[in-house]
């Protein structure tokens, strides 16, 4: 089973942090050591670096919450759904009633079998078939019940 796509993404997050902050320590260790220019230099790019990780996650941010967005599979809000997953979101539906439809025709089936149970049992009976078409048939089966 594949792990979710933002617990991926926290860990690789979490492994970028621990690595940055093993560098920033070794560089700040060292940086004593340089001559001025050189470490004025850096400094600036430092100052310039972080200035635009700022920028950058300040960015982030904002096209998150303007809308959804469709990322591994997952769909966020904003963005129109591809018509594949359009489709897919009928298919339950699809199914209810290709089910509803097959319970209907075995209900209708047994009902049909149980009529054809009683007519065979009426026919099989020991009764000859004139019994039916005979006007006293009625008061035959009166007298007949306890």
């Amino acid at each position: 089973m594949k792990a979710p796509t933002h617990a991926r993404n926290n860990d690789l997050d979490a492994m970028q942090a621990r690595f940055a902050l093993r560098v920033t320590a070794h560089l700040s260790e060292h940086s004593k050591a340089l001559p001025h220019d050189i470490s004025e230099r850096l400094r600036v790019a430092r100052e310039r670096a972080v200035l635009h990780a700022r920028r950058q996650r300040a960015a982030v941010p904002a096209t998150v919450s303007a809308g959804v967005q469709l990322a591994q599979g997952s769909v966020t809000l904003g963005q129109t759904p591809s018509w594949w997953l359009r489709l897919a979101s009928l298919a339950p539906l699809l199914l209810l009633v290709v089910g509803l439809v097959f319970i209907q025709h075995l209900h209708h089936r047994a009902e049909i079998r149980a009529a054809a149970d009683v007519d065979a049992a009426l026919l099989a009976d020991d009764l000859p078939p004139e019994a039916y078409r005979d006007l006293g048939f009625v008061t035959y089966l009166k007298l007949r019940e306890p």
